[in-house]
C-alpha cells in the first residue's frame, strides 16, 4: 500500500497493535495458544481490529469465554450475536433435531420453518414491515436494502452518518462512515452515497455541548431538499459508539423523509431482538422506518442468518433477484434464528437487558465522582459505555488510558471493546444477571482505579 494513504484514526473496535497489547500476550499466550496464533497469522489476511488475534479460544458457554490457558472471560463484547449466551442448550437440540429432519432447501422448493420464521418476525416487528427477505450476514442484508430503496424510488442517493458501521460488503462500506472500511486504496465508492456529521452532545462536529441532534436532523433536512433525488437515509437508531437520540429527532428524519419522497432504513443489525431493552431500539422514539435490517443475534450466535424486513408496498421487484442467496431459506438458519426469538421471549430476556442495564448505568455514573477519567457515561439495555478523557473540560480523549483499562480487564476475567479509541463499550448478553453485572463493575472500578493512579 503506498505511503500516502494514512493510518485511520478512531474506529468501532480496539486496534491490534498497541504495546498495551504486546505486553498483555507476553504474560498470557502459552506456547498451544502461541501455535495457533502463528498458523492464524500465516494464512489470514491481515486486517485492522480483526488480525492478528489477541488470543485463541476453546470453548464458550452463556456468558463466559475461555482460552486455551483455561483462563475464562465475562465476553461483554461477542460482536452483539450472544444475546442467549454462547452454547444455549435449547438452541443446539433445535438446530440438532432440524439437521436430522431437513439440512437443506434448494432455492425453488418452499420451506416450513423459513415461513415460520418470516411469519414471526413480521408479527413482532413494529408497524406494518411484513415483507421478507433473509441473508447470510447483515453486510449482504443491507445490500438488499439499498437495492429495495432504488427499486421503490428511482433514485440512487443516500444519506447516512460519519462514523457509523453498516456492514464490510461495497455497498455497506459506501454509506458506512468509517474510514478504516471506506478509506485508503478500496474506493471509488458507490456514487451519491452523502454524509452528515452524527448527532451525539458530548462529542461532535460542530463543537457543541447540546443540540446537536437539533443540528444533525436539519442538515438531513437540508441535504434531502438540495439533492432532491435522495433514494434513503440508512441509520442505526440507537448509535454503537454509543449515543442516544434525544426525544423528537427521529421523528423529524422521518417527517423529512416523507416530505421528500425518501425511504428511512433502520440497521438494527447489532440492537434488534432486545440489546437495548425493548426488541428493536426504534421502539423508544415510536418511529417505523421503510426497511429494517437484522443480523447478528439472530443466529443465537452459532448460525449466520440476518433479515431484511419492508412495508408491504415496498415489494415491487419480482421481475428481478436481488436477494437470491443460495441459503436465504436454510432450514437449518432458519430454525435457529427462530428458536433464538422464542427462548428470548421465553427467558424474559429483554425486561432483563431493561433492568439490568439501567443498574448498569447509574453504577457507573457514580463513578464519575470517583474516577476523574471519566467524561461521560452513556447508552441503554446492555448496549452503553464510557467515554475516558484526560480533562473533563477539554474532553481530549484519553487513547492510552482507555487501553491500559481494556488489557487490565482482560487481566481481571473481562472482555469488552473500546470504540473510537477512547470509549469503553459494553455489549453483554441478555443473559447478564445483576450479580454478574455487579462483579464485571467491580473490575471496571478497579481498573480505573489502577490506571488513574499509574497516570496521574
Amino acid at each position: 500500500m503506498s505511503d500516502k494513504y494514512r493510518k485511520p484514526q478512531g474506529a468501532e473496535g480496539d486496534v491490534n497493535s498497541s504495546p498495551n497489547r504486546v505486553e498483555w500476550q507476553s504474560r498470557h499466550i502459552n506456547f498451544e495458544a502461541r501455535q495457533i496464533l502463528d498458523r492464524d497469522q500465516k494464512y489470514f489476511l491481515r486486517q485492522s481490529v480483526s488480525t492478528p488475534c489477541l488470543n485463541t479460544i476453546r470453548k464458550a458457554e452463556g456468558i463466559w469465554i475461555e482460552d486455551h490457558s483455561g483462563k475464562r472471560y465475562m465476553d461483554f463484547h461477542g460482536n452483539n450475536v450472544h444475546h442467549i449466551g454462547y452454547g444455549h442448550p435449547r438452541l443446539i437440540e433445535a438446530i440438532h433435531q432440524q439437521m436430522l429432519e431437513l439440512s437443506f432447501a434448494p432455492r425453488r422448493y418452499a420451506c416450513e420453518v423459513a415461513a415460520e420464521l418470516a411469519e414471526k418476525l413480521a408479527e413482532i416487528s413494529p408497524g406494518r414491515l411484513s415483507k421478507i427477505l433473509f441473508t447470510t450476514g447483515g453486510s449482504d442484508a443491507i445490500e438488499v436494502a439499498l437495492k429495495m430503496a432504488r427499486v421503490a424510488t428511482g433514485r440512487f442517493k443516500t444519506i447516512s452518518f460519519w462514523d457509523a458501521f453498516h456492514g464490510a460488503g461495497f455497498g455497506a462500506s459506501s454509506v458506512g462512515g468509517e474510514e478504516m472500511f471506506r478509506g485508503g486504496p478500496v474506493g471509488p465508492l458507490l456514487p451519491g452515497t452523502e454524509h452528515v456529521p452524527p448527532f451525539g452532545d458530548y462529542r461532535n462536529a460542530w463543537d457543541v455541548r447540546e443540540g446537536s441532534a437539533d443540528l444533525c436532523a436539519r442538515q438531513i433536512r437540508y441535504v434531502l431538499e438540495k439533492e432532491g433525488d435522495v433514494s434513503a437515509v440508512i441509520a442505526e437508531p440507537t448509535r454503537a459508539v454509543p449515543y442516544i437520540a434525544p426525544p423528537g429527532f427521529w421523528q423529524q428524519v422521518r417527517k423529512a423523509c416523507d416530505e421528500f419522497g425518501a425511504l428511512l432504513i433502520f440497521d438494527e443489525i447489532p440492537t434488534g431482538l432486545g440489546k437495548t431493552g425493548r426488541l428493536f431500539a426504534c421502539e423508544y422514539d415510536q418511529v417505523v422506518p421503510d426497511i429494517l435490517v437484522m443480523g447478528k443475534s439472530l443466529g443465537g450466535g452459532i448460525l449466520p442468518i440476518a433479515s431484511v424486513l419492508c412495508k408491504p408496498e415496498l415489494d415491487l421487484a419480482e421481475h428481478y433477484a436481488y436477494g437470491h442467496y443460495t441459503h436465504e431459506k436454510n432450514p437449518v438458519t432458519t430454525r435457529a434464528a427462530l428458536t433464538t426469538i422464542k427462548i428470548i421471549e421465553d427467558e424474559d430476556l429483554v425486561a432483563n437487558a431493561a433492568t439490568v442495564g439501567q443498574y448498569a448505568l447509574e453504577r457507573l455514573q457514580d463513578m464519575m465522582d470517583k474516577h476523574h477519567l471519566i467524561g461521560d457515561v452513556r447508552g441503554r439495555g446492555f448496549l452503553f459505555g464510557v467515554e475516558l478523557v484526560n480533562d473533563r473540560e477539554t474532553r481530549e480523549p484519553a487513547r492510552e488510558a482507555a487501553d491500559q483499562v481494556l488489557y487490565r480487564a482482560l487481566d481481571k476475567g473481562l472482555s469488552f471493546k473500546t470504540t473510537m479509541g477512547n470509549v469503553l463499550t459494553f455489549t453483554p448478553s441478555l443473559i447478564t444477571t445483576k450479580q454478574d453485572m455487579e462483579l464485571a463493575l467491580e473490575i471496571i472500578d478497579n481498573c480505573l482505579s489502577e490506571v488513574g493512579k499509574v497516570l496521574s
